[in-house]
């Protein structure tokens, strides 16, 4: 066994791999090897820490040093100051890990982002290399699959998870150990095991980070399955547009096989069970089951009638057991740390944590998980770090596409299951974006419908139609060519569309415009009847003007005017000529002495 006095964890997540965290890894081996310390520091490439937003991330331990933005110039330095000298290099650190006031530097789980966390399906990523199995092990890993094959029977493992309360992470919250017992009492000679690792929520990024920074998790979790419900094979459906993920999950896979923890009698004990990996073409249907199944088999992703479920008939028509990625991601613990543990977590139909990718108008971009019960409060003011630039929450919308907005008054509401479906909201996979008092809320519908309306497959004419129908109203009440009348038809159609339709994309599609509604009617009147967009988003709406008392006539706005609609004299005001004005913002961006408003 190798050991070292140092380590130097560099996120290898989708993020910081686009920031180019590589490339950083590259200059610290380089730098290691010409210092001599290249048998004395290791530097792992690991999953997402989390911060998206000040990536690339390196953490030396066992300092725990979050050094943040770093660039390749930076690499020598850490290695010249903090891994030969041994002082931290403050310039580079996350500057929430400063004590303010003093140079101490606080430890992780004392900084604002963490402190509220609760690490569970994501207890592996940023902390292992995801491409070495021997790393999952050293965490325990793979010995729930062994206490499951060796020491409980199927009817136990059910149990323990009923009496854990998990519910599918994936959106319907439909409780994981009942959805098990239906598979396994399912008769049937063959059985199959699925992963959905679609994910195709705008601003999602739970599951492939999961994949990224952990794929052993999610393999050892569907062994158990299969043992569970007496599968001897596996599926993980995941998008094409996910290379990492894919390719750190194959790695896995092979690594598994070698290790005798996929394929034929495995432990010993006479269970068979391996895995494949099915690619999607990126369409968001199939993330609904029973599209997924039929992508899985080569057809046309396109749901099918339910009944029957897929835990009957499923894959091959044979009996199926389909759970999202972050749902198999918390068995192992729960088979480990056992039910009870898992139990004391979260709220009494809620139990556990939830992750979320936390987007938009937020100063801490990134994937958090929380227990079940936080707020949205405490998401958005301490996890997030609140609203940049002095600017007021506005909204936050769940669940993507199939969700809702929960409006400002509502910030206090606990995030789960029940307290989201209350409101008009729903837990959904995990997106959650933040809005604020810029974002226009029919416009945010209008975007969501846009979403849905082209990953419509078109089997069914309420989602096909209905959808396109209702893209078209709100399209023209953001244009200024509404009428109240239309608002009427936008509720009835929302109805018809959701009763009518046959799976869950189209039923939930008009769920963003529907809570909309709810919480934003004045805003869809002040588009009917005032013809302006409050928050001055729509341009048919909108309007630019020169405040005269604050040009200086300097006629900067006029040189850059795409299409001359500025005019006016040096030294004196400037007139915007608003039949000519394209509204491109060119002239307020350019302007200045901020006299051009919108």
């Amino acid at each position: 066994m190798e050991f070292y006095r140092s380590h130097v964890l560099v996120c290898g997540g989708t993020g910081c791999t686009s920031s180019g965290s590589q490339t950083l890894i590259d200059e610290f081996e380089k730098c290691l090897k010409e210092a001599n310390l290249d048998k004395e520091v290791k530097v792992v490439r690991t999953g997402c820490f989390g911060l998206c937003a000040l990536g690339p991330i390196v953490i030396v331990y066992p300092e725990g040093a979050f050094y943040s933005m770093v660039k390749k110039e930076d690499v020598k330095e850490i290695v010249d100051e903090h891994l030969i000298k041994g002082r931290i290099v403050k310039r580079l650190l996350y500057h929430d890990t400063v004590e303010a006031g003093t140079d101490n530097v606080k430890s992780l789980n004392q900084v604002d982002f963490y402190k509220k966390q609760m690490r569970i399906a994501l207890r592996n990523c940023g902390v292992i290399d995801p491409e070495n199995i021997e790393e999952y092990i050293a965490m325990d890993g793979y010995t729930a699959l062994a206490k499951v094959l060796t020491e409980m029977t199927p009817e136990q493992v059910i149990d323990e998870l009923k009496r854990s309360g998990l519910r599918g992470r994936g959106g319907g919250g439909f409780p994981t150990g009942l959805k098990w017992e239906f598979a396994k009492n399912a008769p049937g000679d063959k059985k199959y095991v699925a992963c959905n690792a679609d994910e195709g929520d705008p601003g999602a990024f739970m599951d492939r980070s999961i994949l990224e920074g952990d794929p052993h998790s999610v393999i050892e979790a569907m062994a158990i399955a299969g043992y569970t419900i007496g599968a001897d094979q596996g599926y993980i459906y995941i998008r094409a547009e996910y290379p990492i993920a894919v390719k750190r999950l194959r790695i896995a896979i092979e690594q598994a096989r070698e290790y005798g923890l996929l394929g034929k009698n495995i432990f010993g004990t006479g269970f068979n069970f391996d895995l494949d990996i099915r690619l999607g073409a990126g369409a968001f249907v199939c993330g609904e089951e029973t599209a997924l199944i039929t992508s899985i088999e080569g057809h046309r992703g396109e749901p099918r009638p339910r009944p029957p479920f897929p835990a009957v008939k499923g894959l091959f028509g044979k009996p199926t057991l389909l759970n999202n990625v972050e749902t198999y991601a918390n068995i192992t613990t729960i088979i480990n740390r056992g039910a009870d543990w898992f139990a004391s977590i979260g709220t009494e139909k809620s139990k556990g944590t939830k992750v979320f990718a936390l987007g938009g108008k937020i100063t801490n971009t990134g994937l958090v998980e929380i227990p079940m019960g936080t707020t949205l409060r405490e998401i958005v003011e301490e996890i997030g770090g609140g609203i940049p630039n002095g600017k007021k929450f506005k909204a936050a919308q769940t669940g993507g596409p199939s969700g809702g907005c929960i409006p400002a008054e509502l910030i206090d509401v606990p995030i789960d299951y029940d307290s989201l479906t209350s409101i008009g909201s729903m837990m959904g996979s995990g997106g959650l974006i933040i809005m604020d008092e810029d974002n226009c809320m029919v416009d945010i519908a209008k975007f969501f419908l846009e979403f849905t309306v082209d990953e419509s497959c078109g089997k069914c004419t309420p989602c096909r139609i209905g959808t396109k129908r209702l893209y078209e109203l709100l399209e023209k009440i953001t244009e200024g060519k509404g009428t109240l009348e239309d608002i009427d038809r936008i509720e009835k159609l929302c109805l018809s569309i959701k009763q009518g339709s046959l799976c869950g994309l189209g039923q939930t599609a008009p769920n963003p415009v529907l809570s909309t509604l709810r919480y934003f009617k004045d805003e869809y009147i002040a588009h009917v009847v005032d013809k302006k967009c409050p928050a001055g988003v729509c341009k048919a709406l909108s309007n630019y003007e020169i405040i005269p008392e604050k040009c200086r006539g300097c006629g900067i706005c006029a040189k850059n005017c795409p299409v001359g609609a500025i005019s006016g004299q040096v030294k004196n005001p400037y007139h915007i000529d608003t039949e000519k004005c394209i509204k491109c913002g060119v002239c307020m961006t350019k302007c200045p002495f901020k006299a051009i408003v919108k």
